[in-house]
Protein backbone atom coordinates (compact mmCIF):
# COMPACT_ATOMS: atom_id res chain seq x y z
CA UNK A 1 0.00 0.00 0.00
CA UNK A 2 1.34 3.44 -0.93
CA UNK A 3 1.95 5.61 2.13
CA UNK A 4 0.64 9.16 1.76
CA UNK A 5 2.05 10.42 5.08
CA UNK A 6 5.72 11.05 5.85
CA UNK A 7 7.62 11.87 9.02
CA UNK A 8 7.49 15.59 9.88
CA UNK A 9 4.27 16.39 8.01
CA UNK A 10 1.28 17.97 9.75
CA UNK A 11 -1.83 15.79 9.84
CA UNK A 12 -5.40 15.93 11.16
CA UNK A 13 -7.06 12.96 12.86
CA UNK A 14 -10.30 12.29 10.96
CA UNK A 15 -11.80 9.49 13.08
CA UNK A 16 -11.62 8.01 16.54
CA UNK A 17 -11.57 9.55 19.99
CA UNK A 18 -9.02 12.21 18.94
CA UNK A 19 -11.03 13.36 15.91
CA UNK A 20 -10.12 16.90 14.84
CA UNK A 21 -6.72 16.91 16.55
CA UNK A 22 -3.74 18.25 14.61
CA UNK A 23 -0.15 17.25 15.08
CA UNK A 24 3.17 16.49 13.48
CA UNK A 25 4.00 12.92 12.44
CA UNK A 26 6.80 11.62 14.68
CA UNK A 27 7.17 8.15 13.13
CA UNK A 28 5.69 6.01 10.36
CA UNK A 29 5.48 2.21 10.45
CA UNK A 30 4.58 1.13 6.89
CA UNK A 31 4.55 -2.62 7.62
CA UNK A 32 1.89 -2.18 10.33
CA UNK A 33 0.20 0.76 8.53
CA UNK A 34 0.47 2.93 11.64
CA UNK A 35 1.76 6.40 12.51
CA UNK A 36 2.65 8.21 15.72
CA UNK A 37 1.24 11.75 15.86
CA UNK A 38 2.51 14.33 18.34
CA UNK A 39 0.03 14.89 21.19
CA UNK A 40 -2.48 12.28 19.98
CA UNK A 41 -3.34 8.91 21.57
CA UNK A 42 -1.36 9.48 24.80
CA UNK A 43 -0.83 6.31 26.84
CA UNK A 44 0.90 5.64 30.16
CA UNK A 45 3.84 3.25 30.05
CA UNK A 46 5.67 1.82 33.06
CA UNK A 47 9.44 2.16 32.85
CA UNK A 48 12.04 0.24 34.80
CA UNK A 49 14.83 1.97 36.64
CA UNK A 50 17.78 2.84 34.40
CA UNK A 51 20.64 5.30 34.21
CA UNK A 52 18.52 7.52 31.99
CA UNK A 53 15.53 7.33 34.36
CA UNK A 54 16.89 6.42 37.84
CA UNK A 55 13.50 6.50 39.58
CA UNK A 56 11.51 4.56 36.98
CA UNK A 57 7.76 5.01 37.23
CA UNK A 58 5.11 5.90 34.67
CA UNK A 59 5.77 7.91 31.53
CA UNK A 60 3.17 9.32 29.14
CA UNK A 61 3.96 8.78 25.44
CA UNK A 62 2.13 8.78 22.14
CA UNK A 63 0.91 5.40 20.90
CA UNK A 64 0.54 4.57 17.19
CA UNK A 65 -2.78 4.99 15.37
CA UNK A 66 -3.87 3.52 12.04
CA UNK A 67 -2.80 5.50 9.01
CA UNK A 68 -6.35 5.52 7.61
CA UNK A 69 -7.43 7.66 10.58
CA UNK A 70 -5.23 10.62 9.56
CA UNK A 71 -5.22 13.04 6.63
CA UNK A 72 -2.67 15.63 5.57
CA UNK A 73 -3.59 19.02 7.06
CA UNK A 74 -3.38 20.84 3.72
CA UNK A 75 -5.69 18.35 2.06
CA UNK A 76 -8.09 18.50 5.03
CA UNK A 77 -8.25 22.32 4.89
CA UNK A 78 -8.79 22.30 1.12
CA UNK A 79 -11.61 19.80 1.47
CA UNK A 80 -13.19 21.84 4.26
CA UNK A 81 -13.15 25.09 2.24
CA UNK A 82 -14.50 23.28 -0.84
CA UNK A 83 -17.56 22.15 1.14
CA UNK A 84 -18.29 25.72 2.28
CA UNK A 85 -18.16 27.15 -1.23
Amino acid sequence: MKQSVKKGEEVVVISGSAKGSRGKVLAVFPAQERVIVEGVNIRKYRERKSQKNPEGGTVEREAPIHISNVMLAGRFDAKKTAKKA
